[in-house]
């Protein structure tokens, strides 16, 4: 995959070092944005991202930029994806600025274009629950009734960038994100004039419930990464709660799983997997396909790579699948098949395989 292809360089928010933190942060959406701070000669100086002013180092909100701006590590057009990956990973900022051997800025990379690049590979075609064992850090929530300045404690323990909430039967209510405090936070005798209760009590003191965002996405641990990863990037958001049949929250699926999954996997011999226009029940039919070409090609050391194409037409009437096995000497073999019943042409493709 080459850089120059998700590399953006429209809609870049640009924001001056004397302009004021919160001038800066409104331009934001999330916790993991970042606005890119250049001087009056268009130099870069920097970024303002909301984790490390204000989570972290807790910046007045009329601090000017040139106090709290923070460097962010370099993305080089020579880099890997893997390795730009792993640096939005370290340090907790989704968009980066990219420079070329001049060192001069071309322009920025995002998590979410890089995902976009990288959802047809069969990483996310495993089982949520899969991915759920395999992670360190338990689900962190909070009630709807705790106070806020109690919410904000935890979310500076755990360093996370949003709690999810629940109610007293443990049941979903919400996400409390801090990005979504930093403007109420910012000038909070002006919040509290727009109160619709007319409640005078500080701010801190309120509770969660007055803040939280209900809008949340959800999934089972039955479904798919690949399900979770198509709703963050259609829907524009950073992350999927996990419910049980009770809509009780088991963990959440954020776009750090997802690159950290990548990264983890991106040394290791993949099979790659292009679908187009595919169906959640016929994602779940190419995911039982996958598991028995992964077992089939583990067999096959003469294999260097196998791509996997599934095309879904007409709504569901016609489906096309090619499989190609890539010799690491020799002529590829290709095995194509298409009918209307997409389990019956994986089952053709199949048995041509294993002749």
């Amino acid at each position: 995959m080459k850089l120059y292809n998700i590399i953006q360089t429209e809609d870049t928010i640009k924001v001056s070092p004397h302009d004021t933190l919160s001038f800066a942060l409104n331009k934001l959406s999330s916790a993991h944005d970042a606005a890119f701070v250049f001087s009056d000669k268009n130099k870069y100086l920097g970024v303002i991202n909301p984790y490390y002013c204000v989570i972290k180092t807790s910046s007045p909100s009329n601090a000017k930029v040139e106090h709290a701006l923070y460097h962010a590590p370099h993305v080089k057009l020579r880099h890997p994806v893997s390795k730009i990956a792993q640096l939005m990973i370290e340090s907790k900022i989704h968009y980066l600025p990219v420079f070329d051997d001049k060192e001069e800025f071309v322009g920025y990379i995002s998590a979410r274009s890089l995902l976009r690049r990288l959802e047809n590979l069969d990483i996310f075609t495993t089982k949520i629950e899969e991915v759920l064992s395999r992670k360190k850090i338990p689900l962190i929530t909070v009630f709807e009734d705790d106070p806020l300045v109690y919410a904000m404690q935890k979310l500076k323990k755990f360093r996370v960038s949003k709690l999810v909430v629940v109610n007293k039967e443990m049941r979903l209510r919400g996400i409390l994100s801090y990005y979504d405090l930093i403007a109420y936070l910012a000038s909070p005798k002006k919040r509290e004039k727009q109160d619709k209760s007319g409640d005078k009590v500080g701010l801190q003191s309120k509770s969660v419930r007055h803040f939280l965002k209900t809008y949340v996405l959800t999934l089972s641990k039955d479904d798919y990464l690949r399900d979770a990863l198509h709703l963050i990037l259609e829907k524009k958001i950073g992350s999927v709660v996990i419910v049980d049949g009770q809509n009780r929250p088991i963990n959440i699926i954020t776009t750090k799983d997802l690159l950290s999954l990548f990264v983890r996997e991106s040394t290791k011999e993949r099979i790659e997997v292009t679908s187009k226009n595919l169906s959640k029940d016929s994602r779940r039919k190419l995911s039982g396909f996958f598991e028995h070409l992964k077992f089939w090609v583990k067999k096959k050391p003469d294999v260097e790579k196998t791509k996997l194409l599934v095309k879904e037409e007409k709504d569901g009437g016609l489906f096309k699948v090619m499989l190609s096995f890539i010799p690491k000497k020799g002529e590829p073999k290709i095995i194509q098949e298409e009918g209307k019943d997409l389990s019956k042409v994986l089952n053709k493709v199949k048995k041509k395989e294993e002749r």
